[in-house]
């Protein structure tokens, strides 16, 4: 069952006070950004919020540590239950934020037409250069006796 865009709304509206929180859909169900960087997915209408050792303490603290994994396959994310307590919530998430790595700085779109055009030139040319050395080769072998 998919995610409904009502409760991704709902769990972006909780996280207000945390900064800017947006939403992305994502085979069918979403992932969740704070300023930018991937905190949480919302898999079939529940929020997992991914595992850091400051979100384990203040949900073990809290006695409301579920970890489970949003998908088959996936590693284990903290399931959060409880999204009405948005400041909870809001701390929670801040603090998961901070931990997480930064994301990898994406290349411009022109960059990577250019790569991308460059690496075909270049196996152009390899392919040319290759024939016409096997080219010169077998005229070589045919003109000695």
């Amino acid at each position: 069952m998919a995610s409904s865009q009502e409760f991704v709304d709902f769990v972006c509206e909780q996280l207000r006070g945390t900064g800017v929180v947006s939403s992305r859909k994502m085979f069918g169900e979403y992932a969740v950004y704070l300023n930018g960087k991937v905190v949480a997915l919302v898999c079939d209408n529940q929020f997992f919020l991914k595992p850091t050792e400051a979100g384990r303490q203040m949900l073990t603290d809290a006695g409301c540590l579920v970890e489970s994994p949003p998908y088959s396959g996936a590693k284990p994310s903290f399931l959060i239950d409880d999204l009405e307590d948005s400041d909870f919530l809001c701390e929670l998430v801040l603090k998961t934020y901070e931990e997480l790595p930064a994301p990898k700085p994406k290349k411009p779109k022109s960059e990577k037409l250019e790569k991308s055009k460059n690496s075909e030139k270049s196996e152009k040319s390899e392919k040319s250069e290759k024939s016409s050395q096997e080219a010169k080769k077998s005229t070589t072998q045919k003109k000695k006796p």
